[in-house]
């Protein structure tokens, strides 16, 4: 559990400042489940350019309680949490210099978002909260009032989670958890986690992840993982310590990650997505007529397709489907052998391309069509789909025909430039595996709205 912290000051000599304002927003990496927000009366004056910064003044304190009245709930909401705050150094010894006032030793561990925003989003030019959400497309309002930096902040940190593919953040704070045993353990776990479509991850004792799977329904799926019977279900029901999650808004990118993580994290109760998903590829070439020629065949990683399959069948069902909707030959697609007309042209389905009655022009621009509807090579494009809340949005960007990550934003900031597209993506690896996933998703009926970008944007 997080507690994302954000206090104003007086200003004035070191360790001589006084809290004007608090906001603890209690956060489970998802969502906010506690909150306390605060004016404050510092019993001192307050600098004039933190009058003009802030908007604070001293009037409007004057019947505030003062910060022995809110320490205890200070100490409620921060309990058993780890301090998040962007510059944490500050709000920590702000927050620390006030209970010594009072004789209280408060201690808690911490983390600053503007060393991890560093880490997890080099090369930016600023790294102040204002100039950096703006460049994330953050929505910060009242900014240099508490309330409106922590909940900035909030969603920072929620970003800067899903950037943080070495799972850093996510051990350190399972380490950190009370351990329990195995009576109430599974049980307690199952009442943590949600309904809804995202990746989960099993953790030992050592904050170590151990298994990583995808699910429409976390807690249904991880139920099934504590009720199998079978030798490793049992198993990994003993090892597991803690289970955390990372909702996804949708099942594309669920698949994605988990994807990526399998074969990044190489869990050891993982064996699934270690090898290729894919068996078979969709080919095509010009025969010596200047026709464009289809054919199915075993997928080689070094080999050009248009788009892959997870076996023979469903390439062979998906290819029938294309030739009846773009009207094209049987035998040129390697659906007919033989020598002669194919069978669509008796009745009257193909033009003649196998008679070369079809000249290779009109036949190839439909052909084309297909080409370009299934591959997405040297295509700049923003796959748009549903977000983890309602008002948010998930983006996936394929640029130059690459893959290249996955990421967030707010209904209400406009996603049209490149640079900020690729500020908010989280880098995702451009494998196989990956285009295979997303070819196929693309295949089926899908609520993704698919925004074509110029390289220029």
């Amino acid at each position: 559990m997080y507690a994302i912290l954000d206090i104003e000051t007086t200003g004035g000599k070191y360790n001589e400042e006084g809290i004007t304002e608090i906001a603890i927003y209690k956060f489970d990496g998802h969502k906010v489940t506690d909150q306390f927000i605060s004016l404050i009366n510092p019993e001192q004056p307050i600098q004039p350019f933190v009058v003009n910064l802030t908007g604070i003044n001293n009037n409007m304190l004057r019947n505030a309680p003062k910060f022995y009245e809110i320490a205890k709930r200070v100490v409620e909401i921060t309990e058993d949490c780890i301090l998040v705050a962007h510059n944490a150094k500050f709000d920590y010894r702000i927050l620390r210099t006030e209970f010594r006032r009072l004789g209280f030793e408060f201690e808690r561990q911490s983390l600053c978002t503007v060393e991890l925003s560093k880490k997890l989003i080099p090369g930016l030019p600023s790294y102040s909260l204002g100039k950096l959400v703006r460049s994330l497309g953050i929505p910060l309002s009242d900014r240099h009032r508490a309330a409106g930096d922590a909940q900035a902040t909030i969603k920072l940190f929620k970003m800067l989670l899903a950037k943080d593919v070495e799972k850093d953040i996510m051990k350190e704070h399972v380490r950190k958890e009370p351990k329990r045993n195995l009576d109430t353990k599974l049980v307690f776990i199952l009442e943590e986690l949600p309904s809804e479509t995202g990746v989960y991850y099993f953790h030992d004792e050592n904050g170590d992840i151990i298994y990583v799977g995808k699910s429409r329904n976390i807690r249904k799926r991880v139920n099934q993982h504590f009720t199998n019977d079978n030798p490793k279900s049992r198993e990994m029901q003993r090892k597991v310590a803690s289970v955390s999650y990372e909702l996804t808004g949708n099942e594309l990118i669920a698949l994605l990650k988990e994807n990526q993580e399998i074969k990044e994290i190489k869990p050891r109760y993982n064996r699934a997505l270690k090898k290729d998903i894919f068996s078979h590829a969709l080919y095509h070439s010009v025969d010596e007529n200047g026709y464009v020629n289809f054919k199915i065949g075993r997928a080689h990683k070094t080999k050009k397709n248009i788009t892959t399959f997870s076996s023979l069948r469903s390439a062979k069902n998906s290819l029938t489907k294309w030739v009846e909707e773009y009207e094209l030959c049987e035998r040129l697609s390697g659906l007919h052998g033989g020598t002669g007309n194919c069978f669509a042209y008796t009745i009257k389905s193909c033009y003649g391309a196998c008679l070369e009655e079809e000249t290779p022009e009109e036949y190839n621009e439909r052909a084309e069509k297909l080409i370009e509807r299934y591959s997405y090579e040297n295509q700049n494009m923003l796959l748009i789909g549903r977000g983890r809340e309602v008002d948010e949005k998930s983006a996936l960007l394929i640029e130059d025909g690459e893959f290249k990550g996955v990421g967030y934003f707010n209904l209400n900031h406009q996603i049209n430039k490149l640079d900020i597209i690729r500020s908010i993506i989280t880098p995702m690896s451009n494998n196989r595996d990956a285009e295979h996933i997303i070819q196929s998703f693309l295949r089926k009926k899908h609520n993704f709205k698919i925004v074509q970008l110029s390289i220029q944007e």
